[in-house]
């Protein structure tokens, strides 16, 4: 597959340090609060998913798995509400990852019982982080996937 164009991210001055910036602080932040690194792993894999993005299904995969996560868990995260493999937390995650990445499927995108089942097992601070986490992935998506950015091609 071609790129329709370079990445935006490296053509727009300034937009890759912001997002690079913008994924850091979130994922400090939330690692800072409690969230395991592979909480973080796990959303970013999903969404992506979820929007195609071979670019960074393909990155942060390869992170998770050096990060030790299992091939069990990376196998079936798509399916992760039928699969034993995820914690309650992990699973409370995955759903806002979800919602918030399907926002125009409902009329209602984020019910108040994901919302709450996520508030249940994040604290405020770790809750907001992870909220920006999911928002930055999505971003990143929505780059790589509009101007068909080829997996192997960040580095």
């Amino acid at each position: 597959m071609e790129p329709r164009i370079s990445s935006p991210v490296l053509t727009v001055p300034g937009v890759m340090d912001a997002l690079q910036a913008l994924s850091r602080r979130a994922a400090h932040t939330a690692t800072h609060s409690g969230l395991p690194q592979a909480t973080l792993d796990l959303v970013s894999v999903r969404a992506s998913q979820i929007n195609g993005c071979a670019v960074c299904l393909d990155m942060h995969t390869r992170a998770a798995k050096k990060a030790g996560e299992t091939d069990e868990r990376l196998a079936t995260l798509a399916a992760w509400r039928e699969s034993p493999y995820f914690s309650e937390a992990e699973r409370a995650a995955l759903a806002l990852a979800e919602a918030g990445t399907r926002l125009a499927d409902r009329a209602n995108p984020v019910p108040d019982e994901v919302f709450e089942e996520a508030a249940r097992h994040y604290d405020g601070p770790g809750l907001a982080a992870l909220i920006v986490v999911i928002a930055a992935i999505n971003a990143w998506n929505r780059l790589n996937v509009i101007t068909r950015q080829p997996a192997g091609s960040w580095g």
